[in-house]
């Protein structure tokens, strides 16, 4: 159950940060900085539904592992594009509260699936 409601937030994630991205390149006309933000953003949920098909438990916690370092890059890219001025703070903070929620996910999942080796 908790993969799944993972892999529902880390899509509807994923989805923010695209509309976000979309916003930055269309009034900033910013591309390095949002492009690296749209690849962790979206790559998280990517590497949770590959996850869900793991070829054993070590490939599953592997994969799960690489989507919380994706998360905490996103974690980097928000904080760096909200000190800039390419975003806004409320803007910022409702991708904090998403992305961090998903990155404890990530680390209870990952435990949890660690605990039953």
């Amino acid at each position: 159950m908790k993969e799944s409601i993972l892999k529902q937030r880390t899509y509807a994630f994923a989805l923010k940060v695209i509309e976000v991205y979309k916003q930055i390149i269309a009034e900033q006309k910013e591309y390095v900085l949002s492009k690296q933000f749209l690849k962790s953003g979206t790559a998280t949920g990517a590497l949770v539904r590959e996850a869900e098909y793991g070829q054993s438990k070590p490939d599953f916690i592997s994969k799960m592992s690489i989507a919380l370092k994706e998360a905490n890059e996103c974690d980097y890219w928000t904080y760096l594009l909200k000190d800039s001025g390419f975003i806004s703070l409320e803007t910022f903070k409702d991708l904090q509260t998403d992305n961090k929620e998903i990155i404890y996910m990530l680390i209870s999942s990952i435990k949890t699936a660690k605990s039953s080796l």
